[in-house]
């Protein structure tokens, strides 16, 4: 009993003179959401037709412009779902019988991660599948010489109205002493400058 109560203790005092917070294991996992968005940027190709274009947009009212087929509303889908949807259309035109459609999104631009503080190019990253702490961090330019690289805080959204913030050592993450953090979209990284 004895032991376990200098073991804490002494993890306690490495912790407070490190000024490193432990990993978040209060943090929830990143929600994944890839419904698409005004401003989205996709790869569209329909096997077989070569000579349709492969880049497209979304707009901002949701639409997507698709050849031969007026404006289609595309906003809140999953990926899958406008290759399904941009079928269907086809096939109800008459225009290609049974068409095979792969949609690849490349830039989910209406899914940020805001990024303020102490880095050289605050303001919002986009949001990609996969995308981790340090992968924001870099987007934004890096750390500015002040920057408290141990304590940046990460603030989620985990419901409708609440949130949680937590503080997460970068200075760890590139050490290898705990994992990068995977984020979700909506997400807000801060960085304050170090007291000196």
């Amino acid at each position: 009993m004895y032991r376990a109560f200098w073991l804490v203790l002494a993890l306690s005092v490495m912790f407070a003179c490190t000024g490193t917070p432990p990993s978040p294991r209060n943090l929830p996992a990143p929600i994944l959401s890839t419904s698409v968005g005004p401003g989205d940027v996709f790869e569209i190709s329909v096997v077989g037709e070569k000579d349709l274009p492969k880049d497209y947009k979304v707009n901002a009212d949701g639409t997507l412009d698709f050849p031969y087929l007026q404006r289609v509303a595309v906003i809140g889908l999953e990926p899958q779902q406008v290759g399904d949807l941009l079928k269907q259309k086809l096939v109800e035109a008459k225009i290609l019988t049974d068409p095979q459609i792969n949609v690849l999104v490349k830039t989910y631009a209406s899914k940020k991660v805001s990024v303020i503080g102490q880095v050289n190019k605050p303001g919002s990253v986009p949001w990609t599948d996969g995308i981790k702490l340090v992968d924001v961090i870099v987007q934004s330019g890096g750390f500015t010489s002040i920057a408290d690289s141990k304590h940046v805080i990460l603030t989620r959204q985990t419901a409708k109205d609440k949130s949680i913030t937590v503080a997460i050592s970068v200075d760890a993450i590139t050490d290898g002493d705990q994992p990068d953090i995977p984020l979700q979209a909506g997400d807000t990284i801060k960085i304050e400058a170090r007291v000196f």
